[in-house]
């Protein structure tokens, strides 16, 4: 066996473990931090939409040596308005301009050509009306909204409301950290980032519902045992799947980073970068959101039950009596209740 595979193994029989659980207060603080940046860079900066919701021409050039700075350039000369250029993996060009009728392209083509040394009926000249733009942006919206109310209702009737309620938190956590990162270094957002951010929503979940399997198997009869807290339980079950939520996070994102890092950066792929920076934020904060936000929130959430309440103090009761055998190993949050419960004891006898 790997070693990677032993420290899998150890790790479901509860033999070494993190803390993920009693650590939960730093794990809040840290997306708390990442979440109000992300949302400070949507209000200063804002996103920068694509000229399919904001409507314009887009013109293709052929294959050229004319540098994007050249034909920006020319670009903007010729039309008053900002223009994005990209050059494209087949050495041909994309140049976007905002804010074009149908006139106003024609002549911004005819000029174009004319100051790239190149035939006007060689650039494609395409007109985008913003109303489209709109109309993709409505039914990603009402897609979003459907998705949501499913996932609740979903892990309602399958789990229960609280882990419900914890993985919608970490889905909307992953959304806004995703939309800040585009606000932050500036791309473009296109329907491909609507298409990127819809397919991410899956794979935010896939770990979390993991988890919650694993946990919702193993706390079945927890009020029937005084060995471990719900808490603990839960951070049990959250070790147990870590080096496969890790596995299979590094296996997704490795294709993801070649489509954003080749396909987008050398080959200068527009539509890739559009998709891949959605789906490669995506599903690191995704990952990061099933460890760290949404099993903490339903350990929080379940810790508040009465009956959750009358299991923890007979755990404590029962560390206190002395039967050692029977502390939780490897969690810190074990080894504070020992101590609360210890320290009981001894104000006890003083008194």
């Amino acid at each position: 066996m790997s070693k990677l595979g032993d420290l899998g193994a150890k790790l479901y029989r509860g033999e070494v473990g993190y803390d993920f659980v009693g650590k939960r207060m730093l794990w809040y603080a840290v997306s708390i931090l990442i979440t109000i940046t992300a949302i400070v860079a949507l209000a200063v900066q804002g996103l920068n939409m694509g000229i399919e919701f904001k409507g314009g021409a887009v013109f293709t050039t052929p294959k050229t040596d004319v540098t994007v700075a050249k034909a920006t350039e020319v670009a903007e000369e010729a039309s008053g308005h900002v223009a994005i250029v990209q050059k494209l993996g087949n050495g041909t060009m994309r140049i976007q301009v905002s804010g074009l009728d149908t006139d106003q392209a024609n002549g911004v083509k005819t000029k174009i050509a004319a100051d790239l040394g190149m035939k006007e009926q060689d650039v494609n000249a395409d007109l985008v009306g913003p109303s489209w733009g709109e109309q993709i942006a409505n039914k990603a919206w009402t897609g979003l909204a459907v998705f949501m109310v499913l996932v609740v209702v979903y892990l309602a009737i399958a789990f229960e409301w609280r882990m419900a309620v914890a993985a919608l938190i970490a889905l909307i956590h992953d959304l806004t950290i995703t939309v800040g990162i585009y606000a932050l270094v500036g791309f473009e957002v296109t329907p491909g980032t609507v298409i990127g951010l819809l397919t991410i929503l899956g794979y935010s979940l896939y770990d979390t519902v993991v988890v919650f399997d694993g946990l919702k198997e193993a706390s079945k009869d927890i009020t029937k045992q005084t060995r471990y807290t719900y808490s603990e339980m839960a951070n049990r079950s959250l070790n147990g799947t870590l080096v496969r939520s890790i596995n299979t996070t590094v296996v997704a994102l490795l294709p993801v980073a070649g489509l954003l890092f080749i396909g987008g950066g050398f080959l200068g792929a527009g539509m890739l970068n559009d998709i891949s920076l959605s789906l490669f934020v995506g599903l690191a904060a995704g990952a990061y959101s099933s460890i760290f936000i949404a099993t903490p929130l339903v350990a929080d959430l379940k810790e508040r039950e009465p009956a959750m309440k009358a299991l923890r103090k007979r755990v404590l009761a029962k560390r206190a009596s002395g039967a050692r055998d029977e502390e939780p190993e490897g969690t810190e949050e074990g080894t504070e209740v020992v101590a609360q419960a210890r320290a009981g004891r001894a104000a006890g006898r003083r008194r």
